[in-house]
């Protein structure tokens, strides 16, 4: 098992802890990234980008708070560090790439994703979690628009996955070549209807429809500032509202390109002070005073006497 993280992050990591892994509310996650993609000409669809961000990227985003994460497939530079997996031979199919991963986790629950799907967000990944308590659930995956079940896009109890990957291979032989349905219908599941999360990019249609969704007013801000994070190494959530004010109160109340060079500035003080969200907050506060304080001064007096002068001692004076 190798390690793999982007220039300037990190490399590796802690070894799985099988102890800390029933910790409550621990999860592993298991991301399938080593398919085929036929149906999108044997392109790398995992480093497809949608809305500036890699496909696998997205996910592994939605599912960053796993305590182990492991990517089924050749390893490959991305946003966060992983533990990377293979399964033997490679290209034995999903159930086979399920196994190979699941042998890198400690938890009690395990998110299985695939790298395909732009709109996978964590309070998604958060929800199937949760449902996975309710009593008797082994499993909870999300069905698509058309009701189809997406296990790939699922939470499960790790001892049934187990339990039914070992009854699988003890029966066919192996676990190459098996659909996932075959491992899925031995599993006490509950289902969730979710259209948007389920979405999964098999086509060129698909990811053109991705695009075209990220790039509606609704979702465009967030993706950018997302983008922007991921391409710098960003991790730092702050108030954009507090920040897309100040820009605004700049641009009023001095002059327009007072706004960028203003977030700029702030964005630098806060860094400075090497502080999180509440430093950026400060400095934005003190930005925005000074903005209004500097339109306050501009409208006491627009007369270009002072208040003290007389008309012999401006500097124009004739």
């Amino acid at each position: 098992m190798t390690s793999n993280a982007p220039l300037g992050a990190r490399a590796g990591g802690p070894a799985p802890d099988r102890a800390s892994g029933r910790a409550a509310g621990a999860y592993d996650a298991v991301v399938l990234a080593g398919g085929g993609a036929r149906r999108l000409g044997g392109a790398d669809k995992p480093g497809v980008r949608v809305g500036g961000r890699a496909l696998l990227d997205r996910v592994l985003t939605a599912c960053a708070d796993a305590r182990t994460t492991v990517v089924v497939a050749d390893p490959r530079p991305t946003v966060r560090p992983v533990h990377w997996a293979r399964e033997d031979p490679p290209g034995a199919g999903p159930v086979a790439a399920l196994g190979a991963g699941l042998r890198h986790t400690t938890a009690d629950r395990v998110v299985v994703l695939s790298a395909d799907l732009p709109f996978l967000a964590a309070d998604t990944v958060r929800r199937l979690l949760a449902t996975l308590g309710e009593e008797g659930t082994e499993g909870v995956l999300l069905s698509d628009a058309d009701g189809r079940d997406q296990p790939l896009v699922a939470a499960y109890r790790t001892a049934a996955l187990h339990r039914e990957l070992t009854a699988l291979g003890e029966e066919r032989g192996g676990l190459t070549g098996l659909p996932l349905r075959r491992l899925t219908a031995g599993l006490g599941l509950t289902r969730v209807l979710d259209p948007v999360a389920s979405f999964d990019c098999d086509t060129w249609d698909d990811i053109a429809t991705a695009r075209a969704r990220i790039r509606e007013h609704g979702h465009v801000l967030d993706e950018w500032i997302t983008a922007v994070k991921d391409e710098l190494g960003i991790d730092l959530d702050v108030d954009t509202g507090v920040l897309l004010d100040l820009a605004r109160d700049a641009a009023h109340q001095v002059a327009r390109p007072a706004a960028p060079l203003t977030t700029f500035l702030v964005g630098y003080a806060a860094a400075r002070a090497q502080g999180g969200p509440e430093a950026v907050a400060e400095a934005a506060r003190k930005a925005t005073a000074l903005a209004l304080s500097w339109a306050d001064e501009s409208s006491e007096g627009r007369s270009d006497v002072a208040p003290d002068a007389t008309p012999d001692t401006r500097p124009d004076a004739g």
